[in-house]
Order: C-alpha cells, then structure tokens, then sequence
C-alpha cells in the first residue's frame, strides 16, 4: 500500500512552517510502519502472555493433589492474592527503569532489554520448588510490563507519521489480548512448565525479530547522528534518500529546538505540561477504577451465574477471543473517528455493563424470582463490558499520553504517570476480593461504574482530540494558542 507522496510532518514540535510542497513526490510504502511497530509490540503480547498467567495456572497451584505443581503443598488463598498482584508491584519500578533506558540507550535498545527481566522471570517461574520463586519472577515479569508500557508507546509514536500514529498506539492492547489469549488457550491443556517454555519462546522470538528492526529516528537526532536518523527513516518510509530529506531537515530543526529545553520534575507541574500530566492520570486512573482486573478476575463467578454449562477454561478462551476481535478493531478507526469518540463510547459502555452486572447480583443476592429469566444478563453484560473496554479505555490512555506530552517532558512525565497505573493495577488486584466481600459484590461493580460515568464527563470536557494533528499542534492546543498556519 502506497504511503501519502507529499503531507505535514512536526513529530516533536517547535511550530516551524510546514512547507508540503518541499516533499519529494515519491511513493512510499506505509505497510511498514505497520509491521515495524507489529514485530515491537510482540513484547507487549509476552507482557499480556505473563499477566494472564495466573487465571490457568493458579488452577494448578491450588490443585489438593498437586498433580501439575512444582511447589510441595497447594497455594492457599493469601499466597495466590500475592502471587496475582505482585506483578503490579514490579511494574511501578518498570517505567523509570525504562525511562531511564529509552534515554541513554535508545527506544529499541530500551525495547530489546526489557526481555531481560520477562525471560528471568519466565526462568524463576520454570524452576520454582517453593512460592518464593513465584512471587521473584512475578516482580521481574512486572518491571518487564512497566518497562515496555513506558518504551513502546514512545517508539510507536516517534516512528508514525501524524495519520497513522493512533493506530500504532493502538497496538499495545490488541497484542495484550492477543498474550491473554495464548496463555488462556494453552494453559489449561498443558503442563506448568510447558506454560513456562512458551514464554520463554515468545520473548526469544521477539528479541530475534526486533534486532533486526530500526532505532527511532529521533534518537539518532537527539544523538547528534544524522546519517543513521536518514537510515532510519528510509527504511520506515520506504524512500530513498532524497525522498525522505526534506522530512529529516524539518525533525532536526525541530529536536535542535526541543534540546534547547532541559526538562525537570519540576517542568511536569507547569502551564500545558501539567495538563497533559493531569489528563494522562486521569485517564489510566478511569482505565483501572473501570474495574477490568475485578471483571476478568470474577470471570468465571460470571458464568456459572449465568448458569452456563461451558467449562471455566473454554469460557475463558471465548472471552479471550472477544477481547482480540475489539481490540483488532481500534486500529481501524481511531485515526477515522478519533480519539475522544472512542473514550466517550467506552466509558458509556462499560458503565452499563458495570451496572447490569451489579444489578444481577443484587437480585441474585435478594433470590429475586426474575434472576431465572435473565440468566443471559451476566454474559451479556460482561460482554458489552470487556468490548467496550479494548475500543478505548484499554489502549488510548496510553496513545494519548505518548501524544500529549512535548519531547523534552515526556522522559520525565510518563514514567510518572505509568508508575502510578500500577500502582492503581495493584490496589485493585489485591484489595477488590475483600471490598467485595465486605460491601456486597454488586455495590462494588456499581463503584466502578461511577467511575466510568467520570470518565466520560473528564473526557467529554477536558480531553483535548489529537487525531490527525501533529505534535506541535497539540501542544498548541494545550496551552490555548493558535497554532502556526502551514505555507501552501
């Protein structure tokens, strides 16, 4: 598929004139900007392959005659809550350790050793005898996910040209579904080592692959290293040199601006970066108080509430089937409809799925006559809920995040704001089972959904829409100024 011949390009930003004419008329080839950010968001299906690990495996831990364990008695209900939540715990050390690589080392060298801490993890997890084993390569898995959640929406988005850089973004929650439902579909027919070595595999074939791939032109600029940005950007564009001098001479000119700036911590809480900062926490706040850990976690509760006859594991795949086919459909659109759209019909879904839920559990609770003729309610709502979800609370805080923030911040800004998803990740994963417990399981999907209804009205007034506008452009709009007008 030919790229666009001749169109704006302000990757970082400084508000210099885009001349559209200054474009070579040459034919690129769009395709591979797809399949570059594909082979690099492999990563993120072994991230989503080691976090979904625990709803087949936890099975076998717990089994009474430890017929597929390697620990020498079953894991009892405190272990498991920690086994399935220290994951978060290493993810919030992940993204300063991945800050910190994209920086000195590079987006892809960056990318390349977040395997390091998933492939010893995989290891621990391979030759555990005691539950000490579990809960070290649960940490390492999560500094692994904390680190790629940091890097790979950087690297997709300084590789994309401006109508496509939403659908890379997009990426990162199709390829989690996609380890969601590797792990769901092999976990309960295999062994609790043979789990192990396919994502031993899984990490191995990426690192193979993604050796191969480019570095992110910026990079190379912010470097100082003109030749290999050129590099770079001919194999991304698919053009020669010539082709793609014109978009290199604007990205230079704009990097030499950025690095004029030296951000620090204190830069995050002024004027627009703070606005960015704020709506890029808010928005991972609303993805994890929409409650997706809790639904996927009382997935099975769900359908034996329904009254389904299908067995938990192939329950499970099916789930893991819908979740890939919504979050395939993302990429498709969001550079059409945009972002907020995506938002807005997010939370609105996911608040009615939440509430249907909560509504079934009360009747449930209350042994309402009407619970036996809306039995199809919990599927159907958990359906509703987890589709909504990957549309766009799933995958777009963290394309807007990588969007919202100027070049010289973003290093600084988004390690923060990632840190503090997993943080949320983990009060929800280790503490919705007590709540939930203590106030009534329905009062706690209806919490969730208030924070849905919250995340529609933030969104509906205070998330700016990004589609097709450059990075220059967006930091404009943040900070209420017209952007520059563009020379014919």
């Amino acid at each position: 598929m030919a790229d666009r011949t001749s169109y704006a390009y302000d990757p970082v930003g400084t508000g210099a004139p885009v001349n559209q004419q200054s474009y070579r008329m040459e034919a690129g080839q769009l395709w591979r900007q797809y399949a570059i950010a594909g082979v690099a968001n492999i990563a993120i299906a072994s991230a989503g392959y080691s976090m979904g690990w625990t709803s087949p495996i936890n099975i076998k831990l717990q089994d009474q005659n430890l017929t597929d364990s390697p620990l020498p008695e079953p894991l009892g209900t405190e272990e498991s809550a920690w086994v399935g939540s220290l994951l978060p715990v290493g993810a919030i050390f992940g993204p300063f350790i991945g800050g910190l690589a994209a920086s000195k080392i590079g987006r892809k060298w960056g990318l390349l050793s977040s395997a390091v801490p998933m492939l010893i993890g995989f290891i621990l997890v391979a030759v555990a005898t005691n539950v000490g084993f579990l809960y070290g390569g649960r940490i390492f898995w999560g500094i692994s996910v904390g680190m790629l959640f940091t890097i790979s929406p950087m690297y997709c988005a300084e590789i994309a040209t401006d109508d496509v850089r939403g659908a890379l973004g997009s990426f990162l929650q199709a390829f989690i579904t996609l380890g969601f439902l590797l792990v769901y579909g092999i976990g309960p027919f295999t062994t609790y080592n043979a789990v192990a070595y396919v994502g031993v595999a899984v990490v191995a074939f990426f690192a193979v692959c993604f050796y191969f791939m480019p570095e992110s032109p910026m990079y190379h600029l912010i470097k100082n290293d003109r030749e290999s940005a050129a590099e770079c950007l001919m194999t991304l564009r698919g053009r020669s040199r010539a082709g793609v001098e014109s978009e290199l001479n604007l990205m230079a000119t704009n990097i030499a601006a950025s690095m004029e700036k030296k951000a620090t911590l204190a830069d995050v809480f002024r004027g627009s970066n703070f606005k960015a900062f704020y709506i890029s926490c808010a928005l991972v706040f609303f993805q994890q108080f929409c409650g997706i850990n809790a639904v996927l976690f009382y997935m099975n509760t769900i359908f034996k509430a329904a009254g389904s006859d299908l067995d938990p594991p192939i329950a499970t795949i099916i789930i893991g089937v819908v979740q890939v086919i919504a979050s395939m459909i993302t990429p498709l659109v969001v550079d059409r409809l945009g972002r907020r759209i995506l938002l807005l019909v997010s939370t609105c879904g996911t608040a009615i799925g939440l509430a249907l839920l909560g509504m079934y559990f009360l009747l449930s609770e209350q042994k309402s006559e009407v619970v036996a003729s809306i039995g199809f309610l919990p599927i159907l709502s958990l359906v509703l809920f987890i589709v909504t979800y990957c549309w766009g609370l799933g995958p777009l805080p963290w394309a807007v995040m990588s969007e919202l923030f100027p070049m010289e911040v973003k290093a600084v800004a988004s390690p923060i704001a990632t840190a503090f998803c997993w943080i949320l990740s983990f009060l929800v994963t280790r503490y919705f089972e007590p709540i939930a417990n203590a106030v009534g399981m329905y009062v706690a999907f209806w919490l969730f959904g208030v924070c849905c209804v919250c995340g529609f009205f933030f969104t509906l007034f205070l998330v700016p829409e990004t589609k097709g506008k450059s990075l220059q452009e967006i930091q404009d709009m943040l900070a209420g100024r017209k952007s520059k007008p563009e020379k014919a």
